[in-house]
């Protein structure tokens, strides 16, 4: 009889998970070809961490915070395994992709460490095509790392700094982020204040801010609307793009409050 391990490769899946019960299972599914898979669960009140157990995830209690990079450098450092796949919690490896990522491993002679993955996005039931969202679904995200190859920076926004040879896969991940309007204002609440503080902490000058109040959001909605073509996914484009400009405005209009409240308790 086989032994089902010998059925996985030799790779380490790693999800950060917070509150989110209804997707990891799903996530987990995906991920099930990995040999260990870790869910890095930052203080979740649902039943999120169990639902990992009983899917046979290691879970680590992690408290992410504002820094989701040192979160993944923390993965990259403890994983058991050479390759690291790094995928969130509202997100499905498709089989395509799954098949792609068997296929390197079976090269002998591989000569690249960063993978990236595209990535389909999914709202309001339809695949969004343009907008927002072009740029991952035709360049991806670097998601299949060699430990030891680079290094994420950035605390919220994070991308993976590397000098090493990268290619890039044709499948996707799927992603299905904001199942409504009201899960997408609470999203866009919590990470505005996390892109607040990194606004704040750069120390821009007040006018510089004040202008980039004014004009960025506005300039955002026209960039991914028009000029990315977003209103070519119909409503959900323009939703989403509203939306995402509405963050860019939260984001600055909060760090904007933070740095005055302070030069008044000064």
């Amino acid at each position: 009889m086989t032994d089902a391990k010998s059925q996985q490769l030799n790779c380490t899946a790693v999800i950060l998970a917070r509150n989110e019960q209804d997707s990891i299972v799903r996530a987990l599914e995906s991920v099930r070809f990995c040999k260990q898979v870790i869910v890095y669960d930052d203080n979740s009140s649902d039943k999120t961490a169990t639902l990992a157990r009983q899917k046979g995830a290691e879970v680590r209690e992690y408290s992410v915070g504002k820094d989701f990079s040192a979160a993944r450098n923390h993965a990259l450092e403890h994983a058991k395994h050479d390759w690291v796949l790094f995928i969130d919690a509202d997100e499905v490896l498709s089989s395509a992709l799954a098949s792609e990522i068997w296929r390197i491993y079976s090269y002998d002679d591989n000569p690249y460490e960063v993978y990236y993955l595209r990535r389909r996005d999914f709202f309001w039931g339809s695949e969004l095509m343009f907008g927002e969202t072009m740029s991952v679904r035709s360049r991806g995200l670097p998601r299949l790392l060699r430990r030891g190859s680079g290094v994420w920076q950035g605390s919220v926004h994070e991308d993976f700094v590397t000098t090493a040879p990268t290619a890039r896969l044709e499948g996707f991940i799927d992603h299905y982020a904001h199942k409504d309007l009201s899960q997408f204002i609470t999203d866009i609440n919590t990470y505005s204040s996390m892109r607040a503080s990194e606004i704040v902490t750069s120390r821009p000058p007040a006018p510089f801010l004040t202008f980039e109040l004014l004009v960025f959001p506005p300039l955002k909605f026209a960039w991914t609307y028009i000029v990315k073509l977003g209103f070519m996914d119909g409503a959900p484009g323009f939703v989403y793009s509203f939306m995402m400009s509405f963050h860019s405005f939260l984001a600055r209009a909060k760090a904007y409050q933070q740095l005055y409240l302070n030069k008044k308790s000064s």
